[in-house]
């Protein structure tokens, strides 16, 4: 298996929007495809412009999975005006015409990780992490995740996920949940409830 970690490609954005999609089951939430691919970018867009790790893996010249991290005192080398305006845009369309969705999360979120905080003091999250579905080759989310451990040595980080994100992966690589809240997500006349969690973890030295 000829395997590659390098830059990752931004001819592959696209295809990194489409793991998002699938991978964290957006398509619960939105069922219009033009409306959900719209959100796959903001949300790719959001993450990317955070970023000061981004983590790629190549199978031969196929992309296979990329990780993003937002490590203290790190610089922002991904973030653009053109993103930014992007978001800000999305953002406010967010606001205007899907309220009680992804406010609700996002609060969830703030909420554990005010719990969180008390007792700890990270230096970093993991903002996203996923791999290619289509790929045959296994691993790929474990060698992405060695590769940061290699990079921030020592360092204590977290992540938030939920229960329809495949969040057992964490489990079984030492991260501990420190934290979960139920929630109920609103979208127009529907309502999906989700159970939310933060993951933690030291990385070794």
């Amino acid at each position: 298996m000829e395997i590659h970690m390098k830059e990752l490609e931004k001819k592959d954005y696209k295809q990194v929007i489409q793991f998002a999609i699938t991978g964290m089951h957006f398509n619960l939430y939105l069922q219009n495809r033009f409306l959900l691919n719209l959100y796959g970018k903001y949300f790719w867009y959001d993450e990317l412009n955070r970023a000061t790790q981004v983590i790629a893996i190549y199978v031969k010249t196929e992309l296979a999975g990329v990780l993003l991290a937002d490590m203290k005192n790190e610089e922002k080398k991904y973030k653009s005006f053109g993103k930014t305006m992007y978001i800000k845009l999305f953002d406010f369309l967010q606001n205007l015409f899907f309220k009680g969705g992804a406010d609700i999360y996002n609060e969830a979120n703030k909420e554990m990780f005010n719990e969180y905080r008390k007792k700890n003091n990270p230096d970093g999250q993991i903002v996203f992490l996923a791999s290619n579905p289509f790929l045959k080759e296994k691993g790929i989310g474990s060698m992405l995740l060695k590769e940061l451990e290699r990079r921030e040595k020592g360092k204590q980080i977290y992540l938030y996920t939920d229960e329809a994100c495949t969040y057992q992966f964490y489990e079984h690589r030492g991260f501990s949940r420190s934290g979960e809240k139920n929630v109920i997500l609103k979208f127009g006349s529907r309502k999906v409830p989700l159970k939310c969690f933060l993951y933690s973890k030291k990385l070794s030295v």
